[in-house]
């Protein structure tokens, strides 16, 4: 048999891949970081983070704040102990004015401690409102285990309540008493209208919510969503229902009834934009269900964790209902909570 001799570089280059791999593929036995935690933010900000071993390998999904829960770009376990995780984004760069100048990758990274069951981090990346640095800190806890799935059919219910009266905002109150608030009533509608100024500074709108908390419900409304325009049913002040202009665009976790980013309808049941149409939505033991227009499109699955723009990471305490107002037009009516019981 003729012998093959490998160039030195190339041995060199396949002992650390070949010792990487059989690291990546060892180290997530003993992860104390493995499982789902909510994260609580600096400044009121809520996150969730799902670490898991993905075939052999160490994997995570991220919320963070704002948006979409996301794959992250890495996430790996340090010789300290400390958990990094970092996610990136394309950004478009702007010089003088000019728009989409030049794309970016923009990387963020949480570095991540564990103490007992509690996690303390920091989140580290470039600043979102000009140049330098933005820090964060951030403590975590396990979310609770979640339950199985319930028998809708045993549910009780209380006296409805009117969260709405058709009058005035009696019941309702801005999250943050600093943003201005773009909801009025119209010919008996709870109507949202966020002008922006043509010329000036950028006012910025005000999500609100229910001065009461529930917490296991039924929801039952209307909403007419103009083209274009979004806004979005926060139950307990935790799980985004999408409201959006998203009538003949393919089935995606974005569209009208969804659970923001998490569940996607299991079919298309909106209307074009400008009609009025018909939310009956049931949150039972942390178990969704969503009727839009007669169909069902969520049926009595399980939610995972907070959405984006979450007020409280707390998923087993009462909440407000919350309805965005910093987006777009919206119109409201009939909007009649009843309690489980």
């Amino acid at each position: 048999m003729k012998k093959f001799f490998l160039p030195i570089s190339v041995v060199l280059l396949i002992i650390p891949m070949a010792w990487a791999n059989s690291i990546s593929q060892s180290s997530t036995t003993e992860n104390p970081f493995l499982g789902t935690w909510a994260l609580d933010v600096e400044g009121g900000g809520v996150g969730w983070l799902n670490v898991h071993d993905e075939q052999g390998f160490l994997d995570a999904e991220l919320l963070w704040i704002g948006g979409s829960v996301l794959p992250v770009s890495d996430v790996y376990l340090a010789n300290d102990g400390t958990l990094v995780v970092t996610r990136t984004n394309e950004v478009n760069m702007t010089r003088d004015g000019a728009p989409n100048e030049r794309k970016h990758i923009r990387t963020y990274t949480l570095r991540i401690k564990k103490s007992g069951d509690q996690l303390q981090g920091t989140m580290t990346g470039p600043s979102w409102e000009g140049p330098g640095e933005t820090t964060y800190t951030f403590t975590g806890k396990p979310m609770p285990p979640m339950p199985g799935k319930p028998d809708m059919g045993t549910i009780k219910y209380g006296k409805p309540i009117p969260l709405f009266n058709g009058k005035d905002l009696t019941g309702w109150k801005l999250i943050n008493p600093k943003h201005k608030n773009g909801f009025k009533v119209v010919n008996s509608e709870l109507v949202n209208d966020p002008i922006q100024p043509k010329d000036g500074e950028h006012i910025s709108y005000g999500n609100i919510r229910t001065d009461q908390e529930f917490e296991d419900f039924n929801l039952k409304l209307e909403v007419n969503v103009p083209e274009g325009n979004n806004s979005g049913i926060y139950l307990r002040g935790l799980y985004e229902i999408q409201v959006v202009d998203s009538y003949g665009k393919d089935l995606d976790s974005h569209n009208m009834g969804a659970l923001y980013s998490r569940i996607t309808p299991s079919t298309a049941a909106e209307k074009p934009a400008g009609e009025w149409q018909k939310f009956d939505i049931t949150l039972y033991d942390r178990h969704l269900t969503v009727i839009l227009n007669g169909k069902t499109i969520i049926d009595n699955q399980p939610v995972p964790g907070p959405t984006g723009g979450a007020i409280s990471s707390d998923v087993l305490a009462p909440g407000p209902i919350y309805l965005q107002g910093d987006h777009g037009n919206v119109a409201y009516r009939n909007m009649v909570l009843t309690p489980i019981l």
